[in-house]
This record gives structure tokens, sequence and C-alpha cells, in this order.
């Protein structure tokens, strides 16, 4: 049986009045067992070069990665220029922004057509996004 553990540390000596210390750790299951996720879609990048949305995962059909898993999604803007940023978007909803350095790791339920991870790049000059699926059985 596979294990995948994710972890998130958080720290800080100035953000508060008091050190800031937060540690929280996951293992990754299939939906609803104990048996850990075996399939991912591995850890890829992709350089973008114009300001168009860019599809990174399409739930087209949702049977690809089948509705009600458990599936993760890694995504993480590799530019080093602090001002460029990808903006995320599922289902033509804004997530958010990740600017140079920044990363997320989210669920993600694949379970209708519409719900494609998409990215757009601020910038037109070249800016490379890496990502992984870890995918539910």
């Amino acid at each position: 049986m596979a294990t995948t553990t994710a972890q998130i540390t958080l720290s800080s000596s100035d953000l508060t009045s008091d050190a800031l210390s937060l540690t929280a750790t996951a293992t990754l299951y299939d939906a609803g067992t104990t048996t850990g996720i075996t399939q991912l879609e591995g850890l890829s990048r992709k350089t973008t070069t114009s300001t168009s949305q860019y599809v990174l995962f399409d739930a087209t059909p949702a049977t690809t990665y089948g509705s009600n898993k458990a599936h993760k999604v890694y995504i993480k803007n590799c530019s080093t220029t602090r001002s460029e940023y990808v903006t995320v978007e599922i289902n033509s909803e804004g997530i958010g922004r990740l600017y140079a350095g920044d990363w997320m790791f989210i669920p993600w339920g694949a379970t209708a057509d519409t719900n494609d991870i998409k990215i757009a790049p601020s910038v037109s000059t070249s800016l490379t996004i890496e990502y992984m699926l870890f995918l539910s059985a």
C-alpha cells in the first residue's frame, strides 16, 4: 500500500506578539478508505508565453477522474520576479493568485465537465508553473 504524506510548517518570530510555530500533516487516502493514494499525474512544468488562460486539468468528461473522490492538486509559480503571478480558477470561479514562489495544495472534485483547473499568467514573457495531481481511486 502506498503512503503519501503532505506536510506544511508555518513559523514566524514577528507576525504576532508571540512566536508562531504550526505544523500540520495529513496522509493522503483514497476517498473514504484507509488505502493510500496510489495514482498520480506526475510532476509537470508548463512554461507560458502569453496572458492567455491555460487548462492544467481538464474535467471533461468528469468520468476521466471520477467524481466524489479525494483528489489533491499541487500548483506552484516558479517565477522569481515578485510581481509576476498566475490566477487560478475552477469552474469559472477565481481561487486566487499565486505570486512568485507561491504554491497551493487543495482538494479537487472533478464532479462536472466544467470543473477544469485553469491558470492565467499576468505576463506574456516566459513564466513556469509546476503542477501535480494526486488521484484517488
